[in-house]
């Protein structure tokens, strides 16, 4: 799985590919097939901290300055959905920049395990890109209209990663269970970009075969 998410960051174009890990065998499966690995610690709270002490090991110098962090649990992401993070980071008063997809099904309007980015969003190119105002496990915002399927991929600044990582969990991020909510305590600024699909995320041996019958779809 994590070598078909390393192929597809690949071929996005956003930059070198780094895959930080704490398994060697991950390592060895990355590097069997081309890739680049970077062994971090295991005892790491969360990926901003493994992908900001992978980021040392690699660039000590602070040559680069913009920052994706992908998950490696997303095998079937479309390449053009990574490359799509930056470009919120056009802009300069923007420290992070992450990804939304409208919801389309009724049932994950009110799934916890959907989480939801309040932002002025819409089906324009003059709303392709929005602040974060919020993210939540709820149905947000109340009323009629569409809502936010938020896509867990960052990409960062690397002073704002670096602001980020030396940051202490805050309340709203250990009541929602979120934690870019750290980030929006902080005032940092978040920007959203939209796009069409969600990619599957595997978290379970459901989600596993779902991703096997697309692959399978695929040809």
């Amino acid at each position: 799985m994590i070598v078909q998410v390393w192929r597809r960051a690949v071929e996005s174009k956003a930059g070198r590919v780094i895959v930080a890990c704490a398994n060697m065998e991950i390592a060895d499966a990355v590097s069997e097939a081309g890739g680049e690995a970077v062994m971090t610690s295991p005892d790491l709270p969360s990926g901003s901290d493994r992908v900001f002490q992978a980021l040392e090991k690699i660039d000590p110098g602070g040559s680069l300055d913009k920052i994706v962090n992908l998950q490696g649990d997303l095998p079937n992401i479309e390449p053009k959905t990574i490359s799509t993070v930056l470009e919120p980071l056009q802009d300069p008063e923007v420290d992070i920049a992450t990804l939304a997809a409208k919801i389309q099904e009724r049932e994950e309007r009110h799934d916890p395990n959907v989480v939801k980015v309040v932002a002025a969003l819409g089906d324009t190119d003059a709303t392709r890109v929005a602040r974060a105002l919020y993210f939540t496990r709820v149905a947000a915002p109340a009323g009629d209209g569409d809502l936010w399927h938020h896509i867990g991929i960052y990409a960062y600044r690397r002073a704002a990663l670096v602001k980020f990582v030396g940051l202490r969990p805050s309340s709203l991020e250990l009541r929602e269970k979120l934690e870019q909510l750290r980030a929006l305590e902080a005032g940092m600024r978040i920007d959203v970009a939209r796009v069409n699909n969600v990619p599957l995320g595997v978290d379970t041996q459901a989600d596993l075969a779902k991703v096997r019958q697309a692959f399978r779809a695929e040809g």
